[in-house]
């Protein structure tokens, strides 16, 4: 899920409500396991998780959706998210070959994979919990609730929307 302002060609329009559409079918079944979200989460590294969320018990999901091949291959940045999550997902549509995801270098016993489409989702392969410290997931959790706060907010006063960041 890429930026808002950017100017896309035709295809990565197409690929983009593609990734909308994952995101909105993960974002389902989160929902029904009492796990909340965000989409586009701005992390202190500089990257930014197409979704991340706080599960019941308090521990940081990240998803990163992959829609094609192309870009699941071109990934190199996605291990830069697991300093800021408990478990981390590859969301992919069902048309997606997964097959890459079990190599050794997608770290299989390290992500679990989440098949998704506009409406449902389904965990293929849990995530195994990988625990942040104490203290980085209470920082994370803060930023996470405040950047909802906030989103939520300007949705309401897009005046208001202009004094904060993401």
């Amino acid at each position: 899920m890429g930026d808002s302002l950017a100017i896309l060609t035709p295809e990565q329009e197409a690929a983009e409500r593609h990734a909308r559409a994952v995101a909105r079918g993960i974002a389902r079944l989160f929902a029904r396991n009492d796990i909340w979200c965000l989409a586009e989460m701005p992390l202190r590294n500089g990257r930014r998780a197409d979704l991340m969320g706080i599960d019941p018990k308090g521990q940081i999901v990240i998803v990163e959706i992959k829609v094609s091949r192309a870009d699941l291959l071109g990934d190199g940045k996605w291990p830069d998210y697991l300093d800021y999550c408990d478990r981390f997902f590859w969301g992919v549509p069902p048309e997606l070959d997964r097959a890459p995801l079990e190599t050794e270098g997608f770290l299989p016993s390290t992500c679990g994979v989440i098949v998704a489409d506009g409406y449902d989702a389904e965990i293929l392969r849990p995530a195994p919990l990988q625990p942040l410290v104490a203290a980085r997931r209470k920082v994370e959790v803060e930023r996470l609730a405040r950047t909802a706060l906030r989103r939520q907010l300007a949705l309401l006063d897009p005046h208001v929307g202009r004094w904060g960041g993401a």
